[in-house]
């Protein structure tokens, strides 16, 4: 008989997660203003908010961790970093920061200016974010295949190249400091996008004159779907199309908290010289010396082993087919959901979910906290919450998917607890009629409002 599948790892610590009832989660999230941020740890079950930051480090990160070099300046443990990321991504420049948006914040100060445009795919909150702080505008080129949660095109991460190409003609190059593209595309449902669709981008940049940046804390999760997906490339080893897939771009931002496997980290990796040396006095001013940019010389050196590690075929397989077996259990029960499945996350369409629920009243936001109060789950709205208000307006912006992301842990969680989370929507979504109204903002900040709103239940 076929040997059923066996994860490429064994449990060497555990931690205690705490069972509650239903009676005490609805006092818990009532306290909270019903925002799923607000929420103490100790009061979730299953914690899906989010992948960044709350994977397991492997025995051979912790080993990292004992021998760093503390160092201010100069630190071994920032050369055995920096050798790192110039051997997997091939880029000649490197700045390490404490986590993702501060990299975004740094290379943003470096090339943003008031008045700008942003083309990329479905831009993530913090990227958003950074770029309309700045008083610049970003843009969507997502393909539209990517809004149908039914439709299971392989890479719906792709950006279309005529509405960037449509882009670059409306505006003039020197409003246009460069191209985003996310791998994966979070905001999109963790979808990948192809080899094919990045070299037709880096073509277009270039004839255009436009430099084009990575947002790549999922880059290991986005080789993966190319190695299974696309033509060509099966027999590749991930670091062989990582490899590729860097070579077409002029640099990258990324949250270590993701495919570096760390719980805190982040770096800028470039070409360009000039724009390195002025990111560097950013860095200087935002983050720390040029050498440790706000991390620890044991956690650079923890995300030089969690970059190999994430690199690694046998790593993936196991890390996405977990998140892979949590949608298959979800479709089998008919659940509404992103398909095909994401690298990091499960999203539930909350648009075929809970129609019921006005938009006006943030039902994606209405079904995560759902999810909560009934089974102890946290996972985060991907919705009106998130799009936040327009800059100019201040009216909320609508966008096509209102979704709930279920961010799986890496190395953290069993199959078990994605049979419960399945369960658990199931029993939510045979009830789903029952469902009539959903939430209030009674309090927000002018800007990436959805980590400290707070609301009202209708």
């Amino acid at each position: 008989m076929e040997l059923p599948y066996a994860e490429p790892y064994k449990i060497k610590m555990v931690e205690t997660i705490k069972r509650s009832t239903k009676e005490q989660r609805l006092q818990w999230i009532k306290e909270a203003n019903y925002n799923l941020f607000n929420l103490s740890s100790d009061t979730v079950f299953i914690d899906l908010l989010t992948d960044s930051g709350t994977g397991a480090m492997s025995d051979k990160q912790w080993a990292e961790m004992m021998i760093g070099d503390e160092s201010y300046a100069g630190s071994t443990s920032f050369k055995k970093l920096k050798e790192t990321v110039q051997k997997i991504t091939g880029f000649n420049y490197f700045l390490p920061t404490h986590q993702g948006r501060a990299a975004e914040n740094v290379l943003f100060s470096t090339l943003i200016k008031e008045g700008d445009i942003v083309p990329g795919n479905s831009h993530f909150d913090t990227t958003k974010g950074h770029i309309e702080f700045r008083k610049a505008i970003a843009v969507d080129c997502t393909i539209d295949e990517a809004f149908d949660t039914s439709n299971k095109y392989p890479f719906k991460g792709n950006i279309d190249l005529n509405k960037l190409e449509a882009v670059f003609k409306k505006y003039p190059k020197e409003k246009i400091p460069f191209v985003i593209l996310t791998i994966t595309c979070n905001s999109a449902g963790g979808q990948p996008v192809s080899v094919e669709n990045i070299k037709a981008v880096s073509t277009l940049c270039k004839h255009y004159g436009i430099p084009l940046y990575f947002d790549a804390a999922r880059f290991s999760e986005n080789a993966y779907f190319i190695k299974k997906r696309e033509e060509g490339y099966a027999n590749k080893t991930i670091k062989e199309i990582v490899k590729e897939v860097f070579s077409y771009g002029d640099g990258m931002t990324m949250s270590a908290k993701k495919d570096g496997l760390v719980n805190m980290g982040g770096f800028i990796a470039l070409n360009n010289k000039d724009v390195f040396k002025q990111a560097t006095v950013f860095n200087i001013m935002f983050e720390g010396f040029i050498t440790y940019g706000g991390m620890n010389g044991r956690d650079m050196g923890a995300l030089a082993v969690g970059l190999n590690e994430s690199t690694e075929f046998n790593y993936l397989e196991s890390r996405i087919e977990q998140v892979a077996y949590l949608g298959h259990k979800l479709v089998e029960y008919g659940v509404p959901v992103q398909q095909p499945f994401g690298g990091h996350a499960i999203f539930l369409d909350a648009n075929k979910f809970v129609p019921n629920i006005p938009r006006e009243e943030y039902r994606a936001q209405a079904l995560a906290i759902e999810l909560y109060i009934v089974g102890g789950i946290r996972g985060v709205e991907i919705g009106t919450v998130l799009a936040d208000r327009d800059p100019f307006t201040r009216k909320n912006r609508y966008p096509e998917l209102e979704l709930v992301r279920l961010a799986i842990p890496r190395r953290t969680y069993t199959n078990n607890h994605m049979a419960y989370v399945a369960a658990t929507l199931k029993n939510i979504y045979d009830s789903r009629n029952e469902a009539k109204s959903g939430y209030n903002i009674i309090d927000e900040a002018p800007i990436m409002r959805h980590f400290t709103a707070k609301f009202s239940k209708i």
